[in-house]
């Protein structure tokens, strides 16, 4: 069986699209739509910007999700999922993809999303750290030993064994990054992101969401979305809509979709986006398995 995963945040780079735009027609006019509907024209950010302009929350989202859903629409007959799952951010691509929901409608609400979070990014000083070579159950632990009501610390992105990113407010962050160094971890790297994504400093952003999305027309997908929050899949638009709500304060349980989608029969995995973060998140998680194909499309 074949799956379709979508990259999110962090995947871009200067001049991702440019190809595409350049040589295929349906690009070109999707990459113009979505000029239009945004009212500028990130493809000169996406093409010839700057890092420090890519790397805007409110440019990097919809940039990372025009490369992935164009990506996918233009493989024609190549593009036949059995199964569809994106990170973060790449569930809104996921699900344009499979069709749960239009292109515009999609676009529309991931620059929603990309707003309504930068928004909340700016009213707390808060960050985000990957922890490297500790077990799952350790690093929740610490944080449920650090984080208090008001200095909030937890884990965010469980992207791959040995892998977790936690979240929170920018001192609870540090203290369990020391503690977790303490506790065996190879690495604890505070990351250049703007805010907490995937905690509870993202309420603001998921109260502003909800209306947006709950707005929006949404179909039943050609097939099973697995999505972040409970990593299973998902056809119903009702239970779709619900899930895509409370993925903004929520983990991203990466492992767990891959695993679940494994168990499924999946056995060759296509990334549809810029960068290959999430087949070297894959190879990781199917290590040992005998028979599955990790590819990417550019």
């Amino acid at each position: 069986m074949k799956a379709f995963v979508f990259p999110g945040q962090g995947a871009q780079f200067v001049g991702m699209g440019k190809e595409l735009y350049d040589t295929n027609s349906l690009a070109k006019e999707l990459f113009e739509k979505a000029n239009d509907i945004l009212g500028y024209r990130i493809t000169d950010i996406m093409f010839a910007g700057t890092d420090e302009e890519l790397k805007q929350t409110k440019v990097t989202q919809p940039a990372v999700f025009l490369h992935s859903v164009i990506t996918a629409l233009c493989m024609g007959d190549a593009f036949r999922p059995d199964m569809v799952a994106g990170h973060s951010l790449g569930e809104f691509s996921a699900l344009v993809a499979a069709g749960a929901l239009s292109f515009e409608d999609g676009l529309k609400l991931v620059y929603a999303r990309a707003m309504a979070m930068q928004k909340a990014c700016e009213a707390h000083p808060s960050t985000m750290a990957a922890i490297i070579a500790l077990p799952d159950e350790v690093v929740e632990q610490i944080c449920a030993e650090v984080s208090t009501p008001d200095c909030v610390v937890v884990p965010a992105n469980y992207n791959c064994p040995g892998q977790l990113v936690i979240s929170g407010n920018v001192e609870a962050v540090n203290i369990a990054c020391e503690k977790l160094k303490a506790a065996g971890a190879k690495r604890a790297l505070v990351l250049p992101v703007g805010g907490a994504f995937h905690s509870p400093l993202m309420q603001p952003a998921k109260d502003e969401l909800e209306a947006a999305i709950q707005a929006t027309p949404f179909h039943t997908p050609v097939c099973p979305v697995y999505q972040n929050v409970d990593a299973k899949p998902h056809t119903d638009p009702e239970e779709i809509k619900a899930n895509l709500i409370a993925q903004l304060t929520a983990s991203v349980r990466w492992t767990q979709e891959v695993q679940h989608m494994l168990a499924d029969g999946a056995v060759h995995f296509t990334e549809c986006g810029p960068g290959k973060a999430l087949q070297g998140m894959i190879a990781k998680i199917a290590k040992g398995i005998e028979g599955v194909t990790i590819e990417g499309t550019n």
